[in-house]
């Protein structure tokens, strides 16, 4: 991904890279997009591009094992979160989903992530502090809450599922308030002129329907244009 495509992926929103995916593909059928409702830390945001650092946790119950084995995870994780080829984005299962009670993402892990060069956060689990964590650090999650209970790190560097969406490590997202999409890696090098024409083909709508006295004639005939654009 070269820098003018990762600028352009920061433009647009998700919506628009799940249409472009399929205008990239020919076809419908695409499916590796979360499911259901996220909560985003900071909608108005640009949107979070990155390769995918994955890590599963949990917060329900405290841990069984040996303290040591733990506190060594935990080190071993943000080892994970640091390296790689970047941009990155921490990608998150919380395994109490969808009972999760605790926030593994507040002020001070979204400092330290943004300071280790991540872009964001895709969790299903919980986040808080909304009002001091880092504006240049969104955190889409599941739900919002104030305790971070048991928290602790499970796996790392492992394919995860958020939402209905099954990330492995080194996989290309794209988030924002809206959920998160995986870009299929063949699809990168021809990404950016499939949402060009993807834009332009949407103006053949847009354009009309937003003048004055549109009415339904106009409308069948910028859809004709549409269709025709699209094929």
């Amino acid at each position: 991904m070269d820098d003018a495509l990762l600028a352009l992926l920061r433009k647009v929103d998700t919506p628009t890279v799940c249409n472009a995916i399929e205008v990239a593909q020919g076809k419908r059928g695409f499916n590796a997009f979360t499911r259901g409702t996220v909560i985003s830390s900071a909608p108005t945001a640009p949107s979070v591009v990155g390769y995918a650092r994955t890590a599963k946790i949990a917060a329900a119950a405290a841990s069984t094992e040996d303290p040591a084995v733990i506190k060594s995870r935990r080190r071993d994780y943000y080892r994970h979160m640091a390296g790689g080829e970047g941009p990155s984005i921490a990608v998150i299962e919380d395994l109490d989903f969808p009972h999760c009670v605790g926030a593994f993402w507040g002020e001070i892990n979204a400092t330290v992530h943004r300071g280790l060069g991540l872009s964001g956060v895709l969790t299903n689990g919980v986040m808080r502090d909304l009002g001091d964590v880092p504006s240049n650090f969104p955190m889409i999650a599941g739900s919002i809450g104030p305790s971070h209970a048991f928290v602790h790190v499970e796996a790392i560097a492992v394919p995860v599922t958020v939402f209905g969406m099954t990330v492995a490590p080194g996989d290309l997202v794209h988030a924002d308030r809206h959920g998160a999409v995986v870009i299929p890696p063949e699809i990168i090098p021809v990404l950016a002129a499939s949402i060009e024409k993807l834009q332009a083909t949407e103006r053949l709508i847009l354009e009309p329907a937003r003048q004055e006295g549109f009415d339904l004639a106009q409308f069948e005939e910028a859809w004709a244009r549409f269709e025709a654009a699209r094929t």
